[in-house]
């Protein structure tokens, strides 16, 4: 009987595996470093694999991200390439993040962190609002993830649109792609939201001048961020300068260039900033395990996969 593989050596493996034993009952579920016989091992799931472990195992058939991205796997350098990876894309997955999105977007339209300082300084300020209909928000990313969330948010009155590198189309939402249409789609955007995978290309995009490029007739007279995305994407320093000058009104952050958050970051105290603990779209054990077992059960009757990666495009 084939063997099923955790190696998450910065999450509760064990835990994991516990699910795992009950989404896939009658298989041998091990947790590196105790692997036992590696020649046993059919199926891998992996986040932030150590070198050389997944190399190393020589009847590997698949292996499953953990999570929504893949970078945290492709940063294996001595991942083999001849073995098909299968990203996470479950609903409730999905649906978590699009809860985040929302609540953030809603959190900045109706002030709710000027409402809770004033609550704690004791004043009653009936400040002036305005309607969802006047806020523009733009999603960069519209993979499985960016999709769910503008429609959404499209949903709740928000003028939306979307970009992403290759045209797509989202009934409600407008969309722009590539180089060509992304001036375009900041220029409108009062509220950037940025759900783009890790690649080579996206690393440092959030930074000065693309901030400059957003809108500045919005109701907030400054736009707001929120990326929910990778770390990487954000020059973090960029990021704070522009909230310090007023370029950025406000921003929401899930990801950190590094993490944990070091302690001395300025985000932390920065009233401008909600920060959030990469939390956005948490994996729930169970749900992914159920995900996992699928495909499992799915190859080996007929040798079909679902959400395979394009290691060419990096996700």
């Amino acid at each position: 009987m084939s063997a099923f593989l955790f190696v998450t050596p910065t999450w509760n493996g064990a835990h994991w595996a516990e699910k795992m034993r009950v989404s896939l009952p009658g298989r041998s579920v091990r947790v590196w470093p105790e692997m036992g016989n590696t020649a046993d091992v059919h199926y891998a799931a992996a986040w932030l694999p150590p070198a050389n472990v997944l190399k190393d195992l020589p009847n590997l058939k698949v292996i499953f991200s953990l999570g929504a991205g893949v970078d945290a796997i492709l940063s294996d350098p001595t991942l083999p390439r001849n073995i098909p990876i299968v990203r996470v894309n479950d609903p409730d997955l999905t649906m978590r993040m699009s809860e985040h999105i929302l609540l953030q977007v809603l959190m900045h339209h109706r002030q709710q962190r000027r409402i809770e300082e004033n609550q704690r300084n004791r004043k009653w300020d009936g400040f002036e609002t305005h309607a969802a209909s006047a806020l523009r928000v733009g999603i960069m990313g519209l993979g499985v993830l960016g999709q769910d969330a503008a429609r959404k948010v499209s949903m709740m009155g928000f003028p939306t649109a979307g970009w992403s590198r290759t045209p797509k189309s989202i009934p409600g939402v407008q969309c722009f792609s590539g180089k060509a249409g992304l001036n375009d789609f900041l220029a409108r955007t009062d509220v950037l939201v940025c759900l783009l995978p890790a690649t080579a290309e996206t690393d440092g995009i959030l930074n000065a001048a693309l901030i400059a490029r957003l809108a500045r007739n919005g109701p907030f007279g400054a736009p707001i961020l929120i990326n929910a995305g990778r770390g990487r994407q954000q020059v973090e320093e960029d990021i704070i300068s522009a909230l310090d000058s007023g370029a950025l009104f406000a921003a929401s952050l899930d990801v950190f260039r590094k993490e944990p958050l070091p302690q001395d970051s300025p985000f932390w105290t920065h009233p401008r900033v909600c920060l959030t603990p990469h939390s956005a779209a948490d994996s729930d054990p169970a749900t992914i395990c159920n995900y996992v077992a699928a495909q499992i059960r799915r190859y080996e009757k007929d040798g079909h996969l679902e959400n395979l990666v394009d290691l060419t495009r990096g996700y």
